[in-house]
């Protein structure tokens, strides 16, 4: 920066000015911390990252572009009191515990810095509800079974993988889910009462779970 200063005289001295230049070498130095809320979370859960910059110089602003570990897009916050806030969905435990990342960008007045934290994304709670139709049957009908996987909140997404479904008397069939259902057909069975399971037998994202209701069959025509 060009300094000068000058004298103005008097009635005895003439006026003269003189010129210096001033270099500022270096921006003010930042630190960038990162936390994010809650960890752990599950699957599809919605988790809240704050990074915070600060320096010795005054408070930072500008913007802070954050990573997340999992292959996804960067996004980029704007710090407000030196803090900057975005909100982040895991869909998959593939990687966890993941490194997010925070980088503050810098300004003419602010060097540029980075700060880590570790983010445990879990398995998510599901819910396994099983029909059968028709129900009550007949000694001579088909019984089919149909069992629907669904994640417990705050989780979410489409749990994948295979359910097993049995009837009393019955061979197992393991199927996979489709959009989160599973069907499978059993033969005709006997007059009374049989125990249909539906038992979920998870995947790399969500918990297994279970679920079973009582099959009542007939004889004549109902």
């Amino acid at each position: 920066f060009p300094i000068t200063a000058t004298y103005n005289g008097d009635t005895n001295f003439n006026a003269s000015s003189g010129t210096d230049t001033q270099t500022i070498n270096n921006k003010a130095a930042t630190t960038t911390t990162v936390t994010s809320t809650p960890d752990p979370s599950v699957v599809g859960q919605s988790v809240t990252i704050k990074a915070t910059v600060s320096s010795a110089s005054g408070t930072p602003v500008g913007a802070v572009t954050f990573s997340f570990g999992d292959g996804t897009n960067t996004a980029v916050g704007i710090l407000s009191g030196g803090i900057a806030t975005v909100t982040h969905t895991y869909t998959t435990t593939t990687g966890s515990p993941f490194t997010i990342t925070a980088t503050y960008n810098g300004t003419e007045n602010f060097a540029a810095s980075s700060g880590t934290d570790t983010q445990t994304v879990n398995k998510a709670a599901t819910t396994t509800a099983v029909v059968s139709s028709p129900n009550p049957s007949l000694v001579s009908d088909p019984v089919t079974v149909t069992a629907t996987v669904s994640p417990v909140a705050p989780g979410a997404g489409t749990p994948t993988g295979t359910v097993t479904l049995a009837i009393t008397n019955r061979t197992p069939q393991v199927v996979t889910l489709v959009n989160g259902t599973a069907s499978a057909t059993f033969n005709p069975l006997q007059k009374g009462t049989h125990t249909v399971t539906a038992n979920y037998n998870g995947d790399i994202d969500y918990a297994t779970s279970s679920a079973s209701i009582t099959q009542t069959v007939n004889t004549g025509s109902g």
